[in-house]
């Protein structure tokens, strides 16, 4: 060795910690290679402790284009949308900072990603249930929507058709300025919700439905392999989603019946006898009301029968309100069953001292003052049934 000069060879583990401020982006490539430097480095010896936590780690700051999300419950299928919110900052933003036709991230930083819980359709197009990177592709009249089975990418940099699990095209419309990016959910409907992405003087809206009755019913029979098929309440709240939506009123039939087995109540018996009735069962139907109205109390009674009218059921409404009528003569609701017999019957004036016993007897509130209502209609001649 002596005296001979050698030139120092720079061992590239010393740069591994500049390596995260020259690549501001979250690369899994560089992770991968931070960790493999700070590896060696630990086994030579060349690093202190404190460079080594330094190369392994990244200090949680803000983006300059801030996290943000958004989410929407249609039936049971819930929405979420997660993105990164861009400043237009006086920028051109179309064909400037987002050149048209090709594809675009619709967001800032990472995937801006679409997630659903249950299938879905997007403008009229199945897309199933799962976690989608969500880009756009800008042109002047029609925009194309793309849901990508990649969520996990940086931006749209690495973007494969190959990967799409569904693209769309939709139609954009102008709006007032949005200095920063953001979606909304709009025009809501029980099995539907616009989405519209909004960001500089540009609106992009898709619409996404939903199978309301039968994801609905989907979800019902997985809570049913739980907890819930041990009371009564849920297999009868399962039963009238069924009887209430007319759909799969079989197994609306079969939770009716699981209620009624955990606990007989009104409550299923009464529903099982509509389901009854709506499969056209009606024998059945009137068995199994019957004995619903032997243990119903004058309240359950009335308010059922209450329901009879809405249906527009209304003789066997009136065959209820007599129940009522005959067995609590002197309550609350036995004095509103007389009030709507005889207001049925022409009676106005019996009908009158009837309901206003009735707001006499009622302690409460609310109900004194939805029992004044009547009371004012009887006393216009009006048959309070209709």
């Amino acid at each position: 060795m002596g005296n001979r000069s050698r030139k120092r060879r720079l061992n590239p583990l010393v740069f591994a910690p500049c390596l995260a401020y020259l690549c501001p982006f979250k690369s899994n490539f560089m992770k991968s290679t931070l960790s493999i430097f700070s590896i060696a480095a630990c086994a030579a010896g060349m690093f202190s402790a404190a460079t080594v936590v330094h190369a392994q780690s990244r200090l949680d700051l803000p983006y300059a284009s801030q996290a943000a999300q958004v989410k929407q419950r249609g039936g049971v299928t819930d929405i979420t949308i997660t993105y990164h919110r861009p400043m237009v900052n006086g920028r051109k933003i179309w064909d400037g900072l987002v050149p048209m036709g090709k594809v675009w991230r619709a967001g800032a930083n990472e995937n801006t990603t679409f997630e659903i819980n249950t299938p879905v359709s997007i403008e009229g197009k199945q897309l199933p249930a799962g976690t989608y990177g969500l880009h756009m592709i800008a042109n002047a009249d029609t925009w194309t929507v793309i849901f990508s089975k990649m969520s996990v990418a940086w931006g749209s940099y690495t973007y494969n058709q190959g990967e799409d699990a569904l693209r769309v095209d939709v139609k954009p419309h102008p709006i007032e300025m949005e200095e920063a990016l953001e979606y909304e959910f709009e025009d809501l409907k029980p099995d539907s919700v616009t989405v519209t992405m909004k960001w500089e003087k540009v609106a992009v809206p898709f619409r996404v439905s939903v199978d309301l009755n039968s994801t609905v019913i989907a979800s019902i029979k997985n809570q049913m392999r739980g907890r819930a098929q041990y009371s009564w309440e849920e297999p009868d709240e399962a039963a009238n989603f069924c009887l209430t939506h007319k759909t799969a009123l079989e197994d609306g039939l079969k939770w009716a019946d699981l209620s009624i087995q955990n606990e007989e109540r009104f409550e299923n018996l009464s529903t099982k006898a509509d389901l009854l009735q709506a499969m056209n069962r009606a024998d059945e139907a009137k068995k199994v009301r019957d004995h619903a109205m032997e243990l119903g109390t004058p309240t359950q009674l009335y308010t059922y029968a209450r329901g009879l009218q809405a249906q527009k059921r209304s003789d066997e409404a009136m065959s209820i309100f007599q129940n009522v009528a005959k067995r609590a003569p002197q309550t609350v609701f036995g004095h509103l069953a007389q009030a709507r017999i005889k207001s049925a019957a022409g009676d106005f004036d019996g009908a009158l001292t009837e309901a206003k016993a009735a707001e006499a007897a009622t302690p409460i509130d609310a109900q004194k003052q939805n029992i004044h209502v009547l009371v004012t209609r009887l006393e216009q001649k009006q048959d309070i049934n209709k």
